[in-house]
């Protein structure tokens, strides 16, 4: 979040076994001379992709290593004394340098998306803090971001002296200004990583995962922690637990802004997520000044329409109205492909504008809303016919999230009935509860709409609890929740059962 608004949004599911990073023993399946690519069992339903580009010119050397490692000729993932292989052309053919049914050491770059398998590659790299080590490689190459000539000079001139051989580095942006105890520490770590994936791989068997990447919190906090981050907020102890251990490894002087949630509301619910989510995710998104998006996904591209809603009312020089919005939705258009991971072709309409400099000033607002962006990007300025193309990289399915809500009364068939009497219907339980179960510490959680019923006046519905209970009952906002949804916790957080005749 930034400025209390969602910026990234991103789910890990248990059944997602294939993250992008992750590194496998696959099993060559099947070569298509005409894509020249090969098809890689990992273990996934599909086959995945492999391309001939996507080999890496060092593909020889790997496959050696790999080989002597499986047949046990050699003990240790130590390749510092290890005889380069002679790189592959770049223009070269898949099948004389690969053949079928032999094992591979492959790299998720791609998770499975839509109807198609993983994509891979075999041009191996493992991710720090700092760094990103490549094995068979001996360049030390830097981030374009890394503009100040002195400081590349000096990192360039660092990493060649730490770096053992036959391993490349790439330097990451965060890397600048750091010393050489912390740069040579993560180097250190991702080594080790690399030897404890191939004592692995003497006894793996095809499909087996190799050297994993870490859980999402963690990578995100790997990727995305800098100086401007003033809070990371988690709700669960084992998180919790993790996180500060990673937090302590990487970044000691940010272990303090770490926070565990334990309130009464819900984390979403506390810090206005659940609200942004519902209103963010659906085709249509509106913007502050008045206008709006209608954001609509196809097979082959997204479209984005523009639309200047109520605003066109509020100025006379249309070419003004016409800016305005435009300006602000290239603002909100940013922000939507980062929430949602949209990725391929997206084509904006944007609402048209006949004076060029006004084109040219759309175009340069939203290149410098993307600079953020951490995927790879291109964005063109507005065509003749006033739309905007924009290519995005996308390594994992895109965020989808249904904000239509199915009623829970009439389960989407359009009738609803006594819906009305959901405050009665929350009275008996709680009646039931308190005077039939003795329970006590009773906590409810319902919509804001309910919540709002049972709270105000000078003597609300909860007050006259109070009084015929001699109890407090706690309600708690639930965002999450249908309007006729609600559920009764005990004073540990458990939902009680309710069974009133």
């Amino acid at each position: 979040m930034q400025n209390k608004r969602l910026l990234e949004y991103h789910i890990e599911t248990p059944d997602n076994n294939f993250t992008v990073g992750d590194i496998y023993l696959g099993t060559v399946k099947k070569m298509v001379s005409g894509l020249n690519a090969a098809f890689v069992d990992v273990g996934y339903e599909k086959d995945a992709f492999l391309h001939y580009l996507d080999l890496g010119s060092n593909i020889n050397s790997l496959n050696k290593f790999a080989k002597d490692i499986i047949a046990k000729r050699t003990n240790s993932g130590d390749i510092s004394k290890f005889k380069l292989e002679p790189e592959i052309e770049k223009q070269g053919k898949i099948d004389k340098v690969l053949e079928r049914n032999q094992p591979i050491l492959v790299q998720i770059v791609k998770e499975p998306i839509s109807t198609k398998g993983p994509r891979l590659s075999c041009d191996i790299s493992i991710a720090g803090r700092y760094i990103v080590l490549v094995p068979f490689s001996n360049g030390v190459n830097l981030s374009k971001k890394i503009t100040d000539r002195r400081e590349r000079t000096r990192l360039q001139r660092l990493i060649a002296s730490i770096k053992p051989n036959n391993f490349g580095v790439i330097v990451r942006t965060v890397a600048q200004g750091h010393d050489v105890e912390e740069l040579d520490h993560d180097l250190r770590t991702c080594v080790e990583k690399w030897e404890n994936g191939m004592k692995l791989l003497r006894d793996a068997k095809p499909r087996d995962l190799i050297i994993g990447e870490m859980n999402r919190a963690s990578s995100i906090i790997r990727d995305m922690l800098n100086e401007s981050f003033d809070s990371i907020t988690v709700d669960s102890q084992d998180v919790f637990e993790d996180t500060k251990a990673y937090l302590h490894t990487i970044a000691p002087e940010k272990e303090n802004i770490l926070k565990l949630h334990n309130g009464k509301n819900k984390i979403f619910e506390q810090f206005g997520l659940e609200k942004q989510i519902k209103s963010l995710f659906g085709r249509s998104v509106s913007l502050p000044g008045g206008g709006y998006l209608i954001i609509e996904h196809t097979e082959a591209l997204h479209v984005i329409d523009v639309n200047s809603g109520n605003k066109s009312n509020s100025q006379e020089d249309q070419e003004a109205t016409a800016l305005s919005v435009n300006a602000e939705a290239a603002k909100e258009i940013a922000r939507q492909l980062r929430l949602r991971d949209m990725g391929g072709i997206i084509v904006v309409d944007f609402i048209d504008m006949k004076k060029a400099d006004n084109k040219k000033r759309i175009y340069e607002i939203m290149r410098e809303e993307m600079k953020p962006e951490r995927s790879k990007y291109t964005v063109l300025p507005l065509s003749k016919f006033g739309l905007m193309q924009i290519t995005r990289q996308r390594v994992r399915p895109e965020m989808n999230i249904v904000t239509r809500e199915t009623c829970p009364t009439c389960g989407g068939t359009g009738t609803i009935q006594a819906s009305i009497l959901v405050t009665d219907v929350i009275q008996n339980n709680l009646d039931y509860i308190l005077t039939k179960q003795n329970e006590s510490g009773i906590s409810i959680s319902l919509h804001p709409f309910l919540h709002a019923y049972f709270t105000k006046g000078f003597i609300s519905p909860q007050v006259k609890w109070l009084f015929e209970y001699k109890t407090w009952v706690n309600l708690i906002k639930d965002s999450s929740l249908g309007i006729t949804e609600f559920s009764f916790h005990n004073k540990f957080g458990e939902v009680i059962e309710v069974h009133v005749s």
